[in-house]
């Protein structure tokens, strides 16, 4: 898939396909080991209850024994009974069918819904991943800057002394050097929590694990291959089916009824004219027939208006769904606007900083400027150039966001 490739200059050495496929390996190897296993663990208990909601039509086979001892005369009496017991619904004005519909319309809907989870955490991975190279970039760029700081406290050191300057100025110096060093214990401690966060998520290294570097998609192709949207048109389905159940439910039915019987008793007496007589027998028989119903309920309309309503809401909420999806797209473009005119902003500053030190390097061989103007040039420069790698992945983590829903399968 060409919009997804790896990226040299966010640290990739190798060719991945990312964000194809919710189950593709490279995917679900951002996760560890038990949160796959656990997903794993949905999947199946997804698959199961939809194979016993699917096949729930089909009406158990009864078997009944019983066996009793008692002695009211001088014989001890035994009876055992057993029996085979079948009701099979054969017609439900199409409750059997629809329910099917809707058991195989409720899996792909949880499927679904397990994807949506699955993928959530696996953004929530890569973004801290992004997240963390960013702020190795950023703590690079801090110390520069101060680094920077140091060279304009001993500029404003060796002014002072030598009288150019008022004690005003280095103070000023010294606060700005212990705001730019606080400012870089800030970003490690904000670093090692991401690390930490990651770790909770992943087994891999953030030091060697790979990012993607995720291309644009157009709108369209965000909307037809968006993974929420594909959830909620399985809702849709669902309601769908649930509704024609419901309908079933009040509609006359059949079922086929079947059943095989055995008793036999010993020891039984009773009294008769004086004499005590045995009346132990032994009997088997078999019954079938068929058994139609049809409830009237007085809660009828009402149940199946209710029905109605969930598959009626469902589209509603799969339209407005819809509409949030165009909406979060335009909002991503419009911050991936605004960081593209920050990225032009630091090339114009680094084409202007490469020319400032250019001319202060041969004016420093002239002997017009010292080494420390030719070194805060250098470093300006690199943290412009520093901005714009932490920019590009500002734009990563705004294409991230589009790419946790978007799905495309070859459909």
């Amino acid at each position: 898939m060409k919009a997804l490739r790896l990226s040299h200059a966010l640290f990739l050495l190798c060719n991945v396909t990312l964000f194809a496929n919710e189950n593709n390996a490279s995917l679900n190897s951002y996760l560890s080991t038990y949160k796959n296993e656990a997903f794993s663990y949905d999947y199946e208990k997804n698959e199961a209850e939809s194979s016993k909601l699917r096949d729930s039509w089909i009406a158990p086979i009864n078997i009944n024994y019983s066996l009793s001892r008692s002695k009211p005369y001088e014989q001890e009496q035994q009876n055992e009974n057993a029996a085979i017991k079948m009701d099979q619904p054969i017609f439900q004005s199409g409750g059997i069918y629809y329910g099917i519909k809707f058991a195989n319309a409720s899996k792909r809907y949880s499927d679904y819904s397990i994807d949506v989870a699955k993928r959530k955490m696996i953004k929530d991975t890569v973004a801290l991943l992004m997240q963390i190279k960013q702020m190795a970039l950023k703590e690079k760029k801090q110390l520069l800057q101060i680094e920077n700081s140091d060279i304009n406290l001993k500029q404003k050191q060796e002014e002072y002394l030598s009288g150019q300057l008022d004690s005003g100025f280095l103070d000023n110096a010294i606060i700005q050097k212990n705001i730019v060093t606080q400012a870089l214990y800030d970003i490690q401690t904000a670093k090692e929590k991401l690390i930490t966060q990651f770790h909770a998520l992943s087994d891999l290294d953030y030091k060697t694990a790979h990012i993607p570097h995720l291309e644009f998609i157009s709108q369209e192709d965000f909307i037809k291959h968006n993974i929420v949207l594909k959830k909620t048109d399985a809702e849709v389905a669902k309601n769908r089916y649930a509704k024609n159940v419901r309908i079933a439910k009040y509609l006359p039915r059949v079922n086929l009824t079947a059943g095989y019987n055995w008793s036999k008793s010993s020891g039984q007496q009773f009294y008769a004219g004086g004499q005590l007589f045995d009346s132990s027998n032994e009997l088997n028989y078999y019954d079938y027939g068929l058994r139609a119903s049809m409830p009237l309920d007085i809660n009828t309309f009402r149940d199946i208006e209710s029905a109605k309503v969930d598959y009626l809401k469902s589209q509603v909420v799969k339209k407005d769904k819809e509409r949030e999806l165009h909406a979060l797209f335009e909002q991503v473009m419009h911050n991936i606007k605004n960081v593209d005119k920050k990225i032009a902003l630091s090339r114009e500053n680094i084409k202007l900083y490469t020319k400032l030190l250019r001319d202060t390097k041969e004016l420093y061989a002239a002997g017009y400027k010292t080494e420390y103007d030719v070194n805060t040039l250098k470093n300006s420069l690199a943290i412009q150039n520093f901005d714009t790698k932490i920019y590009e992945i500002d734009k990563q983590l705004e294409l991230l966001t589009l790419y946790e829903m978007y799905v495309n399968n070859g459909e």
